[in-house]
């Protein structure tokens, strides 16, 4: 055969069944095949195949169609199971389960130093030197800054002579007046009462004389006319004695009362000129230190502000609805954004008796005491609140998202096999996350949460357990 084929090869013909092989081209092919089943003549090879070989090569094609049938059918099976599965829901549960329920009211709040020292001018001068820095940690009388009183200790001199004059006026004032004014109404007065005797004496001299007619009437006239010009004189003189020991009387209130006032002013300027030199009246830590050297402050301008940090105060803002809910003493938990890995604890220590605007918010300033033995905690700095209203240790609990309501009735879908079973239960507490069961529910059950899809009671699910 493999010549056949390579002399068919060459002279360009084809050899199939039926067709015929030139005798002349190939000679020694003219004996029968034995095992071809076929013949050849003289004028060429005529192939014919037998029933053998047909029914092998049918069987072929038939084991070929089955082997396509059967993974067509796998196929159809396989598209048939995903179809059914994505037509049956894929929903999460989570387990009931025991833990520690705390109920939080979670807000803002604002740090405060409980006993805040605020030092402020006591007078009005420039800021010669500072002598410290903000957050440092000072002593009871440590030197803070040093502010120029040149001008108080002016002042305070020209004070204590305005005294010293006030105090001379006074010791006149006791004496009845100034010394000359009081000796002239004294001598005039010795004078004038000695002039009043001796014309009373010799009124009564002439009276006798004119009795015995030694005198006459004449001279007893011009007697009682000196008479009363003398007693005129010495009233004129007893009043105006009267009016030195008054004026006396009101310059002792006048001086006395400029006394007192040059006094309180030296005592004020003293302390003015001390505290020049400002110092700080108790331990702590100085948080605000507005003042630079060569600022100009005036009364009353903040110099310095300290405290004893190592407890604070926070002011927390608790909106109106959770209220109700506080108490004293309820634990505190403080977060601060600058130390994201640390917890200050606390206690509430005053709760609101009124309520206050805030922005948008209708809230209660409620006060905490917090350690802060590390002085991390600074004033002003605004923190995070969490005050523990309840703790409930190993309750049942169950998350709020599975927890579904009809009015006043609370429900959840319990998963039982692959179906879904509406139950209702009441529950007890309620934090940010979860539900206290009181009924209704045992540990281990696993419950649905919220789907994509709509949800019903035997409703047949897919679960994926909530990792």
């Amino acid at each position: 055969m493999e010549q056949c084929r390579a002399a068919i090869g060459d002279s360009g013909r084809d050899l199939s069944v039926g067709r015929r092989c030139d005798t002349a081209t190939i000679p020694h092919l003219e004996r029968p095949l034995a095992r071809g089943g076929a013949t050849l003549g003289g004028s060429g090879l005529r192939v014919t195949m037998q029933p053998a070989l047909m029914s092998g090569k049918r069987k072929r094609r038939i084991w070929l169609w089955l082997a396509l049938l059967i993974v067509a059918a796998l196929i159809l099976f396989l598209l048939l199971g995903q179809t059914e599965q994505r037509q049956v829901p894929l929903i999460t549960a989570v387990p009931v389960s025991r833990e520690n329920l705390n109920t939080l009211i979670s807000s803002n709040g604002k740090v405060e130093p409980i006993e805040p020292q605020a030092i402020q001018a006591r007078l009005s001068a420039f800021v010669e030197k500072v002598l410290v820095a903000e957050s440092q940690s000072v002593k009871q009388g440590q030197l803070l800054l040093i502010l120029d009183g040149s001008e108080t200790l002016a002042e305070l001199a020209r004070t204590r002579e305005e005294l010293v004059v006030a105090e001379d006026e006074l010791r006149s004032a006791r004496a009845g007046g100034r010394a000359d004014d009081i000796a002239q109404v004294e001598t005039d007065l010795r004078k004038t009462e000695s002039q009043l005797a001796r014309l009373r004496q010799e009124r009564e001299t002439l009276e006798r004389l004119l009795a015995k007619q030694a005198a006459t009437q004449e001279e007893r006239d011009q007697n009682a006319l000196a008479l009363d010009r003398v007693e005129a004189e010495l009233q004129l003189l007893q009043k105006r004695k009267e009016e030195l020991a008054r004026r006396a009387r009101f310059d002792v209130e006048r001086a006395t009362l400029r006394i007192q006032q040059a006094q309180e002013v030296i005592h004020s300027l003293e302390q003015k000129a001390v505290s020049a030199r400002v110092s700080t009246p108790i331990d702590g830590i100085l948080y605000s230190l507005p003042v630079r050297a060569g600022n100009f402050v005036r009364v009353g301008d903040l110099l310095a502000e300290l405290a004893d940090l190592r407890r604070v105060r926070v002011r927390a803002f608790v909106d109106e609805p959770e209220l109700a809910r506080l108490a004293i003493d309820q634990p505190v938990e403080i977060t601060w954004d600058a130390y994201p890995n640390r917890l200050w604890m606390g206690r509430v220590e005053r709760i609101p008796s009124a309520v206050v605007s805030r922005g948008a918010r209708s809230v209660g300033e409620v006060l905490c005491s917090i350690q802060n033995e590390r002085l991390e905690l600074l004033p002003n700095v605004n923190v995070n609140v969490r005050i523990l209203v309840h703790e409930l240790p190993n309750s049942l609990v169950v998350p709020r998202a599975a927890v579904l309501a009809e009015g006043m009735r609370r429900y959840v879908f319990v998963v039982e096999g692959d179906k879904l079973r509406k139950r209702e239960i009441k529950v007890g507490i309620v934090n940010a996350t979860k539900y206290q069961v009181v009924e209704g529910l045992a540990e281990g059950n696993r419950v649905a949460l919220p789907q994509e899809v709509e949800v019903r009671d035997g409703l047949t699910v897919r679960v994926a357990e909530q990792k």
